[in-house]
């Protein structure tokens, strides 16, 4: 009589990402303080050094002066803006796109046109925006509105024209209306490649609104680098770069999550 013995669970690779990412970090520091307090390859207006820019921080982040706190009202003020025009962007591209994919004339008319505007460059449409809205808060939403509204038009269009046409079938045969045949159907079909969109959308939004606050007189992250040019403060262009890349990072991560999360849920991913 043979014995059966138990099979073990497969062991999984732990994930050193983090670790390596740490130690990445490490390293760009320790180059960066070689080249700047060690060789002293450039002056530091040229090129500071990690504590002028850590100076800069704690200024801009949790300084006392009458001055500092800079870093974080802008941080608050580009969150406002790019919030405010991210969801309004959403709305209008999800209602747009959704048009476009049941109505082709649309889709041939419209699509073609946000096929081409998505190629041009957001800081493109601030000289158009301060000359039709003035040099306000409103023409700085007005950009930060178009780059994240085209993108999610697509998105959405693209979506659901890629639901498999058996679905459609399916749906209309169980007797589903018009109306319930998108609604319960394609859009949640549809729904991760949505989101695929949504993340791109908000990585074009959050660049577009720093692109525009840097040409216009708003108060947020991207007139705080048009100020650190203005000072010759390089250590304050350093550290808003850093802020400005860590915020939107941060931002893209919680979508990207939710995004995998979704993925798993419809099978569209296998966890390795």
């Amino acid at each position: 009589m043979t014995s059966l013995t138990p099979v073990s669970a497969p062991v999984r690779p732990r994930n050193l990402t983090p670790l390596w990412q740490v130690l990445g970090l490490l390293i760009i520091v320790g180059v960066w303080w070689l080249i700047t307090d060690v060789l002293k390859l450039w002056p530091p207006y040229v090129f500071p050094s990690p504590k002028a820019v850590w100076e800069e921080f704690s200024y801009g982040l949790w300084g006392s002066g009458p001055q500092d706190g800079k870093l974080l009202s802008s941080v608050g003020s580009s969150l406002r803006r790019v919030a405010l025009g991210y969801v309004i962007a959403v709305a209008l591209g999800s209602a747009v796109g959704l048009l476009m994919s049941l109505w082709r004339p649309l889709r041939d008319t419209l699509g073609a046109y946000l096929q081409g505007l998505q190629s041009v460059p957001s800081i493109a449409f601030v000289p158009f925006a301060i000359l039709f809205l003035g040099l306000n808060e409103r023409a700085v939403m007005f950009v930060v509105i178009i780059e994240g509204f085209i993108p999610v038009a697509l998105a959405v269009s693209g979506a659901v024209l890629n639901v498999p046409p058996a679905w459609r079938t399916a749906g209309r045969t169980l007797g589903a209306s018009h109306f319930s045949l998108v609604t319960r159907v394609l859009l949640p079909a549809a729904l991760p490649n949505i989101v695929t969109g949504l993340r791109t959308a908000w990585s074009f939004a959050w660049r577009a609104l720093i692109g525009a606050e840097l040409l216009t007189a708003n108060p947020g992250l991207g007139r705080l680098l048009e100020v650190g040019r203005n000072t010759s403060n390089m250590a304050l262009v350093i550290a808003t770069i850093i802020i400005v890349g860590v915020v939107g990072g941060l931002f893209d991560l919680l979508i990207r999550a939710l995004e995998t999360r979704m993925r798993r849920d419809y099978g569209l991913e296998v966890q390795v």
